[in-house]
């Protein structure tokens, strides 16, 4: 007899994927009209009422559409050796994020910093035995241990941010392929290594150079020999800058395996991709690396706005450089209770390889803002921290904003700016919380 494989309920969105419209009259007897604002007609709003725990106070505010933060997350949470609370994505490669309640700490610890792996992990990762070469278009072709590298170069420690390009990808209309981050593809550890600049100018640089090319020991999924599963670089300008590292160890420690071990590029502000994991090999080019993961559409987007779902040329796609300002609220949890009326607001903000000049939350869908206080970051690279005591009016079910504005004036969007991959979504942070 066939067996059949039961489905895995998909929750709310399953409903909203095709028709948000007809999921609001259904699910909370919502109506939508053409100026986008949400109505909640008196049956529905009593049974949404009842469904997050009290009365919305400002559900008259609601976006047309918007699905609750209350409901907007749940993932379960799996155990993988060396980490705490991951929720796995996927495991062949294996991908996992961290809910965001467990980034809450300055310098995030090793065990809930999020893997993403493009291909099968070395099991041979030995310190002892690992080289490093540089070659390409390089005055002195260099093969370094790991103890050359702590020998003949300033050993340095940096908190730095590591986020994927696809992070936020779960919440695109229409549905963009690849792993469904949700909000965890980020951290901020603290790197132990050297600076990356210090390495290629030991190397000496040759003029005509154009761009980095990284490669690791990891393989293919397909397990054909010679296949890399990834080989991503940046231009020689951000190479040269002080805030890479070629790291070999993380909070003090060696680093995790997977994460990277023994030896890694961290490339603080750009896509997580751009730091190899597992390295081996650096080569300097004369053009732009053309390595997997590195043509097409991978890791690019479009040069231009697009329509939600409107088809793009590949000629048409741009490589993806800094990564957008974000915030991510980690205190509270989303969908906690509140006993009282205020309560402590707490998270994290970046923007690539800027500061982050503000962070503003609301508890009005957007309504109204309050400043909160936000420390500057510890070294170029890392994150900041913001907190604020937030005062709520009436008990009910709320929903906490956080909106980050950077050193150049562009702050957090509403809405996805939409693009065919699902790479830097950095709208708003959003958590439920019920007050009473």
């Amino acid at each position: 007899m066939k067996e059949h494989k039961k489905k895995t309920p998909r929750g709310i969105y399953e409903y909203y994927e095709k028709n948000p419209d007809s999921a609001d009259k259904k699910i909370f007897g919502r109506v939508s009209y053409p100026d986008r604002r949400g109505f909640l007609k008196g049956a529905g709003l009593a049974t949404m009422a009842a469904v997050l725990g009290g009365a919305i106070p400002f559900h008259r505010n609601m976006p047309a559409g918007l699905i609750p933060a209350a409901f907007a997350e749940g993932l379960e949470d799996v155990v993988i050796e060396g980490k705490d609370g991951l929720t796995v994505l996927n495991d062949r490669p294996m991908n996992a994020e961290t809910p965001p309640h467990l980034l809450d700490d300055d310098i995030t610890p090793t065990t809930r910093h999020f893997i993403r792996n493009n291909g099968i992990p070395p099991t041979e990762v030995n310190p002892a035995g690992w080289t490093l070469t540089i070659g390409g278009l390089v005055d002195k072709q260099m093969s370094l241990t790991i103890d050359d590298l702590k020998k003949n170069f300033d050993v340095i420690e940096q908190q730095l941010v590591l986020e994927c390009g696809g992070n936020g990808r779960a919440f695109f209309e229409p549905k963009a392929t690849g792993n469904q981050w949700t909000y965890g593809a980020v951290a901020c550890s603290k790197w132990t290594g050297v600076r990356l600049a210090d390495v290629l100018k030991a190397a000496g640089v040759k003029d005509n150079a154009i761009y980095t090319a990284h490669y690791g020991a990891d393989t293919h999924l397909s397990g054909q020999e010679g296949k890399v599963p990834i080989s991503r670089g940046v231009p020689i300008a951000k190479a040269m800058g002080n805030e890479n590292l070629i790291a070999f160890a993380q909070n003090g420690k060696p680093l995790h395996p997977m994460n990277g071990a023994p030896l890694r590029l961290v490339i603080p502000g750009w896509p997580g991709s751009c730091s190899q994991k597992w390295l081996t090999r650096i080569q300097i080019r004369d053009q732009v690396h053309d390595g997997p993961k590195m043509t097409g559409t991978s890791y690019r987007v479009p040069n231009r706005p697009v329509a939600p779902g409107e088809k793009v040329a590949t000629e048409d796609f741009d490589i993806i450089e800094r990564m957008p300002v974000k915030s991510l609220i980690t205190s509270p949890q989303t969908n906690a209770q509140v006993s009282g009326r205020e309560v402590m607001v707490r998270g994290h903000a970046w923007s690539g390889d800027r500061k982050v000049e503000k962070v503003q939350i609301s508890i009005d869908f957007g309504a109204t803002w309050m400043n909160a206080d936000l420390s500057a970051p510890a070294n170029p690279g890392a994150w900041q921290t913001f907190t604020t005591q937030v005062k709520f009016p009436q008990p009910g079910y709320y929903e906490v904003w956080a909106k980050a504005t950077d050193d150049h004036g562009i702050s957090q969007p509403f809405a996805i700016a939409w693009n065919p991959k699902g790479y830097l979504n950095n709208t708003f942070h959003r958590i439920a919380l019920v007050v009473g």
